[in-house]
């Protein structure tokens, strides 16, 4: 990957179709048969808590390769304030650029970015793998709950990365995915019906 070869810059409403597809192509099979988080996007830029200046693209020789976009949430602290954070993604790059660096590229501009506008941390689901090389760290490790799991389950998929170094001391608390993150299944198959077909397949390694 040459730093050259890529530009970073906000989604347009032109994109759209074009997001949707690559996070499609990007996610189709991974988590599950098929994937919803085409759907997902495409739901969450009417979402109150969009974070339309952090919604990226990024492009090589004029083609969509990449996409990046937050949403506002918090974590409801043991001690009873409301602590603003981010979450983040879907975050996905076109099947055959993927592992050659450009996602870790697209994640590190995007958090810049974030921390320029003013925001001090980032909270969402991930592969401590990959995202610890761009400063995240388990959540619990800032004594940060994700919600509705159960004190003995396995937390190592929350991650979270300060933008402003101590934002986090002191909290402990809970934190709280955006609801618009969980979409209907029906939905997202009425949605899935205006793309090209694929065929979903069960693959070991798959979560749901």
């Amino acid at each position: 990957m040459n730093k050259q070869d890529y530009i970073i810059r906000l989604e347009e409403k032109e994109d759209y179709r074009a997001v949707e597809n690559l996070v499609r192509e990007s996610f189709w099979n991974v988590y599950r048969p098929g994937c919803s988080e085409h759907y997902v996007i495409h739901a969450l830029r009417d979402d109150p808590a969009f974070v339309r200046e952090l919604d990226f693209c990024m492009e090589q020789d004029g083609r969509l390769i990449g996409q990046n976009m937050f949403m506002k949430t918090v974590i409801e602290a043991d001690d009873g304030r409301v602590i603003p954070v981010l979450t983040m993604g879907p975050i996905g790059i076109t099947p055959n650029l993927k592992r050659k660096g450009y996602g870790k590229a697209l994640l590190d501009d995007s958090l810049e970015k974030a921390a320029a506008l003013g925001f001090c941390a980032v909270l969402f689901e991930g592969n401590i793998g990959f995202y610890g090389k761009s400063g995240f760290d388990y959540a619990g490790k800032f004594g940060i709950r994700y919600h509705d799991l159960p004190a003995d389950a396995d937390s190592s998929f929350f991650l979270c990365k300060e933008l402003i170094p101590g934002y986090l001391d002191g909290v402990t608390g809970v934190y709280q995915t955006p609801q618009g993150y969980y979409v209907d299944d029906s939905d997202v198959e009425e949605f899935d019906k205006d793309f090209p077909p694929k065929e979903k397949l069960r693959l070991p390694g798959q979560i749901f």
